[in-house]
């Protein structure tokens, strides 16, 4: 199973174009790709993945839009940078994780879900995209760890992959399922009204629990309890 994304990618080669003929914006900050990046993730938390236009974002920036070019190859390299940069982990919880492989993980997980919490375009777009830099470091910090706790090397894949799943459904779902408490509580009458048909998630009111982290946490304990043979 891999990622794939739905551009190739240009090589550096291709980027150089000659310079625009005509006058261009102007900004008092120097274009960079550090700086069109940055600004592509406040394009897209804004405006969303429909959103990311080179003309626009040359706007935000206060640039021609040719001369992205001379940073960027193309629109999908933009997306692709702007999603390994949400994702760049934050680093290990301050304990001695070597000691701790469960809180490790918990850990890289949790940080993965927030991250793309914050920019929730990115848990749409990582299914179509390239995998870069800091996605590849989480993957790999992961199956270190899950393989020194105990994950047989024949195992691995699908512990790996049964984690990103969870993580991105759990993101998919708290992003677009996002209901008020009057909407929660409207729903969970109409269900009332229905629990002769659905008595047991009535009776559980899943409608109106709007615990995500706490599902989350203990959703994830589930899937390690499975995952990591008990020592």
């Amino acid at each position: 199973m891999a990622a794939k994304r739905s551009g190739g990618q240009s090589k550096q080669s291709e980027r150089k174009v000659p310079p625009p003929s005509g006058p261009e914006p102007r900004s008092d900050q120097p274009l960079s790709l550090q700086r069109i990046v940055a600004t592509a993730v406040e394009l897209l938390d804004s405006e969303g993945i429909d959103g990311l236009k080179m003309r626009r974002l040359a706007d935000r920036l206060g640039a021609g839009a040719m001369s992205l070019y001379w940073h960027v190859g193309n629109k999908e390299e933009v997306f692709d940078l702007a999603l390994d940069s949400v994702l760049a982990y934050r680093g290990p919880q301050p304990i001695d994780a070597s000691e701790d492989w469960r809180a490790e993980v918990v850990h890289m997980l949790k940080d993965w879900r927030a991250g793309m919490l914050r920019h929730p375009w990115s848990a749409a777009l990582l299914p179509r995209r390239a995998l870069g830099p800091n996605i590849l470091f989480r993957l790999e910090l992961l199956s270190n760890t899950l393989s020194r706790a105990g994950v047989a090397d024949a195992d691995l894949n699908v512990a790996i992959w049964s984690l990103w799943n969870y993580v991105i459904g759990a993101t998919t779902t708290r992003a677009s399922f996002d209901l008020s408490d009057d909407d929660r509580a409207a729903a969970q009458q109409r269900l009332t009204s229905l629990s002769e048909h659905y008595p047991t998630i009535e009776r559980s009111r899943l409608l109106l629990d709007n615990d995500w982290d706490g599902a989350f946490s203990k959703g994830l304990d589930f899937l390690l309890d499975g995952l990591v043979p008990k020592q």
